[in-house]
């Protein structure tokens, strides 16, 4: 196995691990990654090593050098060691798991959120965010870009369908935009996902960064109102992130 397909396999073991719900054993990342045991276990064996992964009686699960990672991955990003402490009391307030977004050189990365992390359903976990256009912190984040980043970024992305409600169309896309903008607030409402809506605000004096919830859409009718005032309100409290 070659140097950069041996990597390759190592990270798919990695997230596979990060995507289980519980501890994986060694035959089943094998079938799940597509290798056999033995080459499943000459990977695993530097990713228990260096503390990435950890083995129990049941089998592997992430180690103590993932949530290390995830705090340089936030330091270098600028985020301010008060965020998880605000994010938990928006979610407490808006009764909704809440997410800090940021972009960044040409990506849009969902950093923190209060969604647990074995609850591998929910529409919007931590990492690359590859919907953006349907997502409320998405939408956020790309009306503050020019118009010519904004393309750019579309173009590099692409504006897939993920539900009937996505919208696929440039123009369309645009004056969903100007809205946003004119509001101060984004909605989604099923477009990423069809049983979720989520809400987002930009952060003020923070370019590039937004603050946001989900919940299912059966209770957002009824809640918008209340939902949308705990996030400005939240929004004018968030610690100051540097660029």
């Amino acid at each position: 196995m070659t140097g950069p397909h041996s990597v390759d396999r190592a990270l798919a073991l990695l997230d596979a691990v990060a995507d289980a719900a519980g501890p994986v054993s060694a035959k089943a990342l094998a079938r799940q990654v597509g290798c056999s045991l033995s080459t499943v276990y000459h990977l695993l064996g530097p990713l228990t090593e260096r503390g990435h992964l950890v083995r129990g009686p049941r089998g592997y699960a992430l180690g103590p050098r993932v949530p290390a990672l995830h705090r340089s991955f936030q330091r270098q990003l600028g985020v301010h060691s008060a965020v998880g402490t605000l994010l938990s009391q928006v979610r407490r307030a808006a009764g909704a798991e809440t997410y800090f977004t940021a972009y960044s050189d040409g990506r849009i990365t969902v950093v923190d959120t209060t969604a647990p992390p074995a609850d591998a359903g929910h529409p919007f976990p931590p990492g690359p965010e590859t919907r953006a256009h349907a997502t409320a912190h998405g939408k956020v984040l790309l009306a503050q870009l020019p118009r010519a980043a904004r393309r750019r970024y579309l173009t590099d992305h692409g504006m897939a369908r993920f539900t009937a409600r996505t919208i696929t169309d440039a123009e369309r896309f645009e004056a969903e935009l100007t809205g946003v903008r004119h509001r101060g607030v984004a909605v989604s409402v099923g477009e990423a996902d069809p049983d979720y809506t989520c809400v987002a605000v930009p952060l003020p004096g923070t370019p590039g960064r937004a603050l946001s919830v989900s919940l299912p859409r059966a209770g957002f009718l009824r809640r918008r109102d209340e939902v949308t005032g705990v996030l400005t309100l939240a929004a004018t409290a968030f610690p100051t992130v540097p660029e």
